[in-house]
C-alpha cells in the first residue's frame, strides 16, 4: 500500500488492516403455537375425510403424508394437502411429512410451504426425529416460511439418547410427542405392550423420557395414540393415566376418540375452582411458604400446579 493511500485511509477513518464487520445475526423469536388437547390423524390420500376430521371437535388435525400413505400415492396426497390449504380452514391443521432422510420429505416441505399458497399448515409433525439436529435440519429446509414443529421423539434407537437436546431448539417447537410402533420394529421386539394394553418396561421408559424431555423444553407433552379404536373405555383409562403423569394432550386415530380425549385433558370445574382457591390463598399471604386450605397443607409446588391448571382452562375456553 502506498504512503498516499495510507494517509487517505487515516483521514477517512478507515483502518488499513480493518476487516469487514459481519452483519449481526437475525434474531429469531419463538414461533406462535396453539394449545391442543386432541390431535386427530387423517390419511393424506383420503381428502374426502379432511372436513370430517376438522369437524370432529379435535383441537387440531394431522394430515398424514407418511405411514398411512403408500409410496404410489405420495404425490396425490401431497397435492390433496395443497388443495386443502387453499380453502378456508375450520381448525388448526398440521401435516406429518415423511422422514428427512427419505426421498419424499423435501417435496413435502416445498409443497406445503409454497409462498404461493394463501395459507400454510399450523405446524409440521416431524417423524423419526433424532433430537435437536433433526429439528435444525428441518428449519434449514423450510427457508423463509417457518411453522412450529411437533417432533415424534422416539422412533429410532438413536432418538432415545437425544431427547434431552430438544430443549436447545424449544423456540421452534409446538410440543413433543412419542410413538410406540416404529421403535419395536427397529430393534426386533415382538411388541411394545402387554396383553392388558400397558407398555412393557422398555417402552414405559421411553414414554417417561419423552414426557420429561417435553417439560424440560417447556413445550406441550403430547401422549401417543391408543390403537384400539373400538375400546373407548380403555382409551378413557389410558388418557386419564396421561393426565395423571403430566401429559397435556394426546393424538387420536379415529373421530370417536376425540371427545374422550378432550374430556380427559380438560380441567374439571372443581379442579379449576380449587386451583383458583390456592392462588387466592397465596395472594392473600404473599410471604407464606406453607398454608392450610380446606384442612390440608399446601405449598409452592401446589401453587405452581394451580397456575398451570388455570392457564390450561383459559386456553380451552
Amino acid at each position: 500500500m502506498s504512503l498516499l493511500r495510507a494517509i487517505q485511509d487515516t483521514f477517512s477513518n478507515k483502518s488499513v488492516d480493518r476487516k469487514e464487520t459481519a452483519p449481526a445475526p437475525k434474531k429469531e423469536h419463538k414461533l406462535e403455537t396453539v394449545f391442543c388437547r386432541s390431535l386427530l390423524f387423517v390419511p393424506g390420500n383420503r381428502p374426502e375425510r379432511f372436513d370430517k376430521a376438522a369437524s370432529s371437535g379435535a383441537d387440531a388435525i394431522i394430515i398424514d403424508l407418511e405411514d398411512s400413505v403408500p409410496a404410489e400415492h405420495k404425490e396425490k396426497a401431497r397435492e390433496a394437502v395443497r388443495t386443502y390449504l387453499q380453502s378456508p380452514l375450520t381448525t388448526k391443521t398440521l401435516v406429518r411429512i415423511n422422514p428427512l432422510d427419505s426421498e419424499y420429505a423435501i417435496h413435502d416441505i416445498k409443497a406445503i410451504l409454497d409462498s404461493g399458497l394463501p395459507q400454510h399448515p399450523s405446524g409440521i409433525v416431524l417423524p423419526k426425529a433424532e433430537g435437536s439436529t433433526t429439528v435444525k435440519r428441518l428449519i434449514s429446509l423450510m427457508g423463509d416460511i417457518r411453522v412450529p414443529i411437533l417432533p415424534i421423539a422416539t422412533e429410532t434407537p438413536a432418538a432415545v439418547f437425544e431427547m434431552g437436546s430438544f430443549r436447545k431448539v424449544s423456540k421452534y417447537l409446538m410440543g413433543l410427542t412419542w410413538g410406540a410402533e416404529d421403535l419395536p420394529a427397529a430393534i426386533g421386539a415382538e411388541t411394545s405392550r402387554h396383553s392388558d394394553g400397558y407398555f412393557t418396561p422398555p417402552y414405559e421408559m421411553v414414554r417417561n423420557l419423552a414426557l420429561f424431555a417435553a417439560h424440560a423444553a417447556k413445550v406441550q407433552a403430547i401422549e401417543t395414540v391408543y390403537p384400539n379404536i373400538r375400546d373407548l373405555d380403555g382409551l378413557a383409562d389410558y388418557a386419564a393415566r396421561g393426565v395423571r403423569d403430566g401429559y397435556t394432550g394426546m393424538m387420536a386415530l379415529h373421530p370417536d376418540q376425540v371427545m374422550i380425549i378432550n374430556a380427559a385433558f380438560s380441567p374439571s370445574d372443581d379442579s379449576v375452582d380449587h386451583a383458583r382457591a390456592i392462588i387466592a390463598a397465596f395472594a392473600a399471604n404473599p410471604g407464606a411458604g406453607v398454608l392450610e386450605l380446606d384442612g390440608k397443607m399446601i405449598d409452592k409446588p401446589h401453587l405452581i400446579q394451580a397456575r398451570k391448571i388455570v392457564a390450561a382452562a383459559a386456553k380451552i375456553a
